[in-house]
């Protein structure tokens, strides 16, 4: 029993021994990394500091030279991700990490996600397309990809349309920065194209006349560039008459009611029969 207490004792002074090497060893090596710690952590908080103020004092810039939204938005989370990814790599290398190394992983792994991710990679090169490149802004009036709305909203990713019933579409920036896009509200004006369909037996000039009178007297209807009413098409038993008014954009939908609504009526006046009415798509 003796000999075994013994044993007993030269293992524990044996732990007791390593246990004691390896907290001078730890204290020692602490001490040695002590600086490289401290300059690293002074060098991160430092740097995320002056990352905040640069951020605010870049978008304060872009506010008062009054850039667009969306542009100053992508452009400010842009140069901020920026700015993080060097303060982390200065981070890391402050602590004697080998960052030649980290970046060939960095490098490796976006290349794994960008092979995986292509769909997603053509939206964000569309976002960053339209956000440079300008074709419609938030509040333009658009038809693209066999719908139309209002832009509410330009993400990096998707663009958001609302329509003229309150439904929102989102339609992704790579077929939309690809495909056609109708922008009504680029141009200050809009022209409408309204088609009645009248009998042949009306005399067409008293039809036009007829129609002149409601866009003269019309106060949205502009005067430059003036209205014209043409005929439109002579099909076998019909004349259509193409009645083509001016307006603003703003007054573009109600504009095109109200022709319609008073042209019926001063035909109906004028005991002219219209046998169909055909008005436009208004997209908004």
């Amino acid at each position: 029993m003796g000999i075994f207490y013994q044993k007993m004792e030269k293992k524990q002074l044996h732990y007791i021994h390593s246990f004691t090497e390896y907290i001078d060893q730890f204290i020692k090596l602490l001490i040695d990394y002590s600086p490289k710690l401290i300059s690293a952590l002074v060098i991160l908080v430092i740097g995320l500091y002056a990352i905040r103020l640069i951020n605010r004092l870049v978008r304060k810039i872009m506010l008062k030279r009054e850039l667009d939204p969306t542009l100053s938005t992508f452009l400010g989370d842009s140069l901020l991700w920026t700015m993080r990814f060097l303060l982390f790599v200065t981070f890391i290398s402050k602590l004697g990490i080998e960052t030649s190394s980290f970046v060939a992983i960095l490098g490796a792994i976006g290349l794994a996600v960008g092979l995986s991710l292509q769909g997603s990679l053509s939206n964000f090169a569309g976002g960053v397309l339209i956000i440079l490149f300008k074709p419609f802004k938030v509040g333009d009036a658009i038809e693209t990809q066999g719908v139309a709305g209002t832009v509410s909203e330009i993400q990096i990713f998707v663009t958001k349309l609302v329509t003229g019933n309150n439904q929102t579409i989102f339609v992704p920036n790579g077929i939309l920065s690809n495909g056609v896009i109708t922008n009504f509200s680029l141009g200050k004006n809009r022209r409408a194209n309204l088609l009645f369909t009248i009998s042949y037996h009306t005399n067409i000039k008293t039809a036009r006349e007829i129609v002149m009178q409601v866009l003269e007297n019309h106060p949205k209807v502009l005067k430059t560039p003036a209205p014209a009413v043409i005929v439109n098409l002579l099909t076998d038993t019909t004349i259509q008459l193409a009645i083509q008014p001016w307006a603003n954009n703003a007054d573009f939908i109600q504009m095109c009611s109200e022709v319609l609504e008073e042209s019926k009526e001063a035909f109906d006046q004028a005991g002219i029969s219209i046998q169909t009415i055909v008005k436009e798509a208004l997209k908004k």
